[in-house]
C-alpha cells in the first residue's frame, strides 16, 4: 500500500468511527432529547464530511475552473451538498464516506494490476561498467558507443545488447520472459539487455547503442501500452462524457419541475419540494458512472498485467480485444515454428565435382549473408574465407546468389535460380532444404540442409485449436515438400510455400479478404525483417522478442519475450476472459443503475439504496475486474 493510500485509509477509519457514533446519537434520538439545534447538527456532521471529502471538493472546484464540469467529483459534491441542504446530514456524510471507500478499492486494484506491468520497468539498467584503456568506469548506458567493451559483474543487469568476448555465466531472464530458469552464456554468445548476471564475470562487446537495445525498446512499448484503448473502452469514455451532463440536468429538472407543477395545481408545499429534492439527490448519486469508468479500463489493465506475468507484452488494450475475436492465425515458418538452426546433413556432387568443392563454392557465395541457411553452410565449411577468390556477389531475391569465383560464375540457390539460367539440376526426393550449386554454366551438386521443429510447437498448435482458433495457416519461402512435411507434423491445415517476400504479403491480403465478411480477426506470428509488413497488415501481429528482429518487434502488437509460441494460446484465453469480465461489469453496472434510477425517480429508493447502486456496484465491479489478473490453466 502506497503512502497516499495509507493516508486515505486512515481518514476512512477516523470518519467511519465518527460516523457510527453520530448515527447512534442522531438516529437513536439522543440529539433530540438533548435539544441539539439543527445548526449545531449541521456543523457536527460537517466536520467529518470535510475530513473525508475535502479532496473531492477541491478536485471538483479545479475541474469547474478548467471547464471540465461534469465528472464523478462534481456529482458527489452536488449530491452531498444537496443532502446537507435538505437536512439529510447522515446520508450526505455516508455518500462521501462510501465513495472514498470505493476509490480506495479502485486505487488498490489498479496498483495490483500495475505491479505485473511495472515489474518490466525494473529491467532498466542504472549504469554500465565501461572498460577503456584497462580501466573500468561507471557511466550512463546512453554514453556507451557501439563496439565498446563493458563488464557485467555478478548480480548486475546487462545494460546493453552485445556479444560475450570473455567469461561464462548464467543469465536470469525472468524479468523479460517470465521464465525463472537461467540461461547459460559463454564466449561468442549474444546477450540482450535487461537480464541479470548470475555468478560469473562477463566482458561484453556492445552491438547496439542503448536506445536501440532490447531493454530500451521494451520500456518504450510498456510506457505506450495504456495509450491504445479498446473500442469498448473508448465507447465507455464517450458514453460517460455525454451521460453525466444529461443525468445532472435530469436531476435538476426532477428537483424543480414536478413540485412546481404540483404547486400550480394547488397541491404544493414545503414537504413536496423536500421530497422531490431528495429524489433528485438520490438520482444524482445513482447516476455517477464510476463503476463503468473505473472497472472497464481496470479489467483491460488486469488482462495486460496477467500477460506480463508470463513474459508476453501486449502493447494496448485494443489488441486484447482483437485477440479475443481472433479465429485465424497465420505463421511464418523459420524462426517461428522451426528453430532456424539449419545443419548441412548431406552433399550430393556431380561426377566431375567433389563434395568439398561444392561446399567451398557455396560457402564463398554465402559468406556475406546472415541467413540461417548461409550460416549453416559456412559452419559446415569451417575454413577461412579468402575474399580475393570471390567477386561480384549479387543476391537474387527469393532465388539465391550469383558470384564470380576463381574467375568463373557460380550460382547458389533454389531450382528456380538454375532454371532461369537453363541449367538442369538433379531432383532429389527429400524433406530437407536443397541448395543447388552451379559452376560456369554447369550443375555441380546439391547441399541438403535440415531445420528443426521448435520444442512445444505441436503443443502450441493444439492449444490454439482448443482456445477457439479454427483456421491455422503457414506461409514460407521454403519448398513444397519441406513445407508440407512441417505443416503435417504440427497439424496445420493450410500451407503456402515457395513464396517471395512480396508474395507473402499478397497471400496474407487474400486471407484477410476471405475473412472480411466474418466477425473473426486474423493474426500473424513472425520474427524476421521480411515479416514486418505482414505483422503491420494483420489485425493482431505477434512477434518473437528474444531472437526476433527489431523491425518485427516494432511492427507487432504483441511480443513473446521468450519466443515460446505456446503462450499465444494462454494470452488468447486471457483476452477472452478479460472481455467476458468487462462485459459482465457493463451489464451489471448499467442494469443496477437503471433499476435504482427508476425507483429513485418514483420515490421508492432512498439514499442508502443510491449509495449501494453507486459505491457498492463500483466495488463489486472492481473486485470482478481483478479476476483478470489470475491466469487460468
Amino acid at each position: 500500500m502506497t503512502k497516499k493510500q495509507k493516508k486515505v485509509r486512515n481518514r476512512i477509519i477516523v470518519v467511519l468511527i465518527l460516523f457510527v457514533a453520530l448515527m447512534i446519537l442522531d438516529k437513536g434520538g439522543i440529539f433530540d432529547s438533548m435539544g441539539v439545534p439543527w445548526i449545531a447538527r449541521f456543523f457536527i456532521f460537517l466536520i467529518p464530511y470535510l475530513i473525508i471529502g475535502y479532496d473531492i471538493i477541491i478536485k471538483a472546484g479545479k475541474n469547474i475552473r478548467n471547464g471540465q464540469i461534469f465528472d464523478e467529483n462534481f456529482l458527489m459534491m452536488i449530491a452531498t451538498f444537496a443532502a446537507f441542504g435538505i437536512g439529510e446530514y447522515a446520508e450526505g456524510l455516508a455518500v462521501m464516506l462510501f465513495y472514498q471507500i470505493g476509490e480506495l478499492f479502485q486505487s488498490y486494484a489498479v496498483g495490483k494490476s500495475r505491479k505485473s506491468i511495472t515489474a518490466m520497468m525494473e529491467i532498466a539498467p542504472e549504469y554500465a561498467n565501461l572498460e577503456k584503456d584497462g580501466a573500468i568506469a561507471e557511466v550512463d548506458p546512453d554514453e556507451v558507443e557501439v563496439g565498446s567493451i563493458i563488464v557485467v559483474k555478478a548480480g548486475e543487469k546487462v545494460p546493453i545488447d552485445g556479444k560475450v568476448i570473455e567469461g561464462e555465466s548464467f543469465l536470469n531472464t525472468a524479468a523479460l520472459t517470465g521464465e525463472p530458469v537461467p540461461r547459460k552464456v559463454k564466449k561468442g554468445d549474444d546477450v540482450i539487455s535487461g537480464c541479470v548476471n548470475g555468478d560469473g564475470l562477463l566482458r561484453i562487446q556492445t552491438t547496439k547503442c542503448y536506445d536501440d537495445s532490447t531493454v530500451a525498446k521494451i520500456l518504450e512499448l510498456v510506457e505506450n501500452a495504456s495509450s491504445k484503448k479498446a473500442h469498448i473502452e473508448n465507447f465507455i469514455t464517450r458514453f460517460a462524457k455525454y451521460y453525466t451532463p444529461v443525468v445532472t440536468i435530469g436531476a435538476a429538472i426532477l428537483a424543480v419541475l414536478p413540485p412546481l407543477i404540483l404547486q400550480l395545481m394547488g397541491q404544493g408545499g414545503k414537504d413536496v419540494w423536500f421530497d422531490w429534492i431528495q429524489r433528485a439527490c438520490t438520482f444524482l448519486i445513482v447516476s455517477c458512472p464510476c463503476a463503468l469508468v473505473i472497472s472497464v479500463p481496470l479489467g483491460f489493465f488486469g488482462g495486460i498485467g496477467a500477460a506480463s506475468k508470463i513474459g508476453v507484452l501486449v502493447k494496448g488494450s485494443n489488441y486484447l480485444e482483437l485477440l479475443s475475436d481472433m479465429d485465424t492465425l497465420v505463421f511464418d515458418k523459420t524462426g517461428t515454428l522451426t528453430k532456424g538452426e539449419f545443419k548441412v546433413t548431406d552433399i550430393i556432387a556431380k561426377e566431375n565435382f567433389s563434395k568439398e568443392k561444392v561446399l567451398e563454392m557455396a560457402a564463398y557465395a554465402e559468406h556475406f549473408s546472415n541467413h540461417p541457411i548461409a550460416k549453416s553452410i559456412i559452419e559446415a565449411y569451417n575454413k577461412d574465407i579468402d575474399e580475393k577468390k570471390v567477386t561480384d556477389i549479387k543476391e537474387i531475391s527469393g532465388h539465391g546468389i550469383s558470384a564470380i569465383f576463381e574467375g568463373k560464375k557460380i550460382l547458389v540457390g533454389n531450382s528456380k535460380l538454375l532454371d532461369d539460367e537453363s541449367i538442369e539440376a538433379i531432383n532429389i526426393d527429400t524433406q530437407a532444404t536443397t541448395i543447388h550449386v552451379a559452376y560456369d554454366g554447369d550443375y555441380a551438386g546439391t547441399i541438403l540442409i535440415s531445420d528443426v521443429v521448435k520444442e512445444g510447437a505441436k503443443d502450441a498448435i493444439s492449444g490454439l485449436k482448443k482456445s477457439g482458433v479454427s483456421s491455422l495457416v503457414m506461409l514460407t519461402g521454403d519448398r513444397e515438400n519441406v513445407a508440407r512435411d512441417i505443416a503435417g507434423r504440427l497439424g496445420i491445415g493450410d500451407v503456402y510455400f515457395e513464396l517471395l517476400p512480396q508474395e507473402k504479403v499478397e497471400k496474407f491480403e487474400d486471407i484477410l479478404e476471405s475473412k472480411k465478411d466474418t466477425n473473426g480477426k486474423v493474426g500473424f506470428v513472425g520474427d524476421g525483417i521480411n515479416d514486418a509488413p505482414v505483422l503491420m497488415r494483420s489485425d493482431v501481429g505477434i512477434a518473437m522478442g528474444a531472437l526476433g528482429q527489431d523491425a518485427a518487434i516494432e511492427a507487432a502488437d504483441i511480443v513473446l519475450m521468450d519466443d515460446d509460441i505456446r503462450k499465444i494460446a494462454t494470452v488468447k484465453k486471457i483476452s477472452m476472459k478479460t472481455m467476458r469480465i468487462v462485459k459482465e461489469n457493463i451489464v451489471f453496472a448499467l442494469g443496477v443503475k437503471i433499476l435504482v434510477l427508476i425507483l429513485g425517480a418514483l420515490g421508492l429508493a432512498n439514499m442508502w439504496m443510491a449509495v449501494f447502486a453507486d459505491v457498492g456496484v463500483s466495488v463489486i465491479a472492481i473486485i470482478n475486474s481483478m479476476r483478470a489478473l489470475k491466469i487460468d490453466n
